[in-house]
């Protein structure tokens, strides 16, 4: 079968977990990696080991968990554009909100 043309494809709907890296809680971000391999300076940037090799994130990057248990860096301009707040459903933790807010 040979394709000729394009399609569009919409993405599956996924929930995930992240985490905001704001310089200030690498505490937060390693305990959400859990065993992950990970360095950081602790402030500035943080590299994790993904499956597509070393990402570095930056201050203001979210730290996601992928479907599969994976975890990597997501720059907020395109997670913000992915992704949207899901209906809070753990009794004892508040709802996560970005620094700033979630951009409308």
């Amino acid at each position: 079968m040979t394709i000729t043309s394009t399609a569009l494809y919409r993405k599956k709907p996924v929930v995930i977990e992240a985490i905001p890296f704001t310089g200030d809680n690498a505490d937060a971000v390693r305990r959400f990696l859990n065993d992950a391999p990970h360095w950081t300076d602790g402030k500035t940037h943080l590299t994790i080991r993904t499956l597509e090799g070393d990402m570095r994130a930056e201050v203001g990057d979210f730290i996601i968990r992928g479907v599969m248990g994976e975890f990597y860096p997501c720059k907020s301009d395109i997670f913000e554009a992915t992704y949207e707040a899901e209906p809070h459903d753990r009794p004892n933790e508040a709802p996560a909100t970005p620094p700033g807010g979630w951009a409308s």
